[in-house]
């Protein structure tokens, strides 16, 4: 389905009109139809209840969302699709500090939403490497030997803070139009202290995108920074092992790996 444009029934679901559009990322099954953003689901509970909370959320004037467009039946998915209305920007990954106060915005607004029991049946690779990032019971066989997993890992320690709903994909998730208040799309969602979310973002910037080591030490005033970077750098490495890409991407992680070392042993 992804690599499928929604069909006119899906469309005429959602009210949506015009000629499809394919949008970048989402993996390639994002469509633009007018003002209405269709994709496939990837969870049709995790769609429900995301679509539930957007719906309820108020407007705030340090972020925007892409709210959620329920379809002619009154459910929130047509024929296994969801729809959101399209809301203006461009992500910008080196914008990293304004991602991370977006998100931080983001997950004040959610901090009373409780934890949905999707999240304990939820089985793909990034949720390999999340529970793998805080030590959570998983089998062994889906990781491959890394020389640079098992250092990062070396590195954790336990760690004591509150947890909650949150973004854990924010840096190419976060979309900035001039005069506007950023956008938070694609809400990936996972019960973690909410300076994860950031240091996610942080190492993706740091890693793929270019920004410099400064971040590490920008947002050193967070709990439990070093700590949670470290699981930010094993989930997305945790998670390339369990979806058995190609290669590990050793070569751009490793320099990240050794800032925050660095930072570690600083402390």
């Amino acid at each position: 389905m992804a690599d499928q444009e929604p069909p006119l029934r899906v469309r005429a679901a959602f009210g949506a009109q015009g000629d499809p559009v394919r949008l970048a990322g989402g993996k390639g099954g994002t469509w633009r139809v007018g003002d209405v953003v269709l994709k496939p689901s990837e969870g049709d509970d995790e769609v429900r209840w995301r679509s539930e909370v957007l719906t309820a959320l108020p407007e705030s004037p340090h972020f925007r969302i892409a709210r959620p467009v329920r379809a002619a039946g009154g459910d929130w998915l047509a024929d296994g699709w969801e729809a959101s209305r399209l809301v203006a920007g461009r992500p910008d990954q080196r914008r990293v500090d304004d991602v991370i106060r977006t998100g931080a915005a983001f997950h004040e607004a959610v901090a009373a939403v409780p934890r949905p029991p999707l999240l304990d049946t939820r089985d793909n690779p990034w949720e390999y490497g999340n529970k793998l990032a805080f030590g959570d019971d998983l089998p062994p066989d889906r990781r491959r030997p890394s020389a640079l997993l098992e250092r990062l890992l070396t590195y954790r320690q336990p760690i004591a803070l509150p947890e909650q709903i949150v973004h854990g994909d924010l840096l190419g998730n976060v979309l900035f139009a001039d005069g506007r208040p950023p956008a938070v799309i694609d809400w990936a969602a996972y019960w973690r202290p909410p300076a994860w979310a950031s240091a996610v973002a942080a190492v993706d910037a740091m890693v793929w995108h270019g920004a410099g080591t400064g971040v590490i030490g920008r947002w050193a005033h967070l709990p439990e920074w070093g700590q949670l970077l470290v699981r930010a750098a094993v989930y997305r490495l945790g998670t390339w092992d369990a979806a058995g890409w190609p290669q590990e991407p050793e070569e751009p992680y490793r320099p990240v790996v050794t800032a925050i070392a660095g930072f570690l042993a600083g402390r």
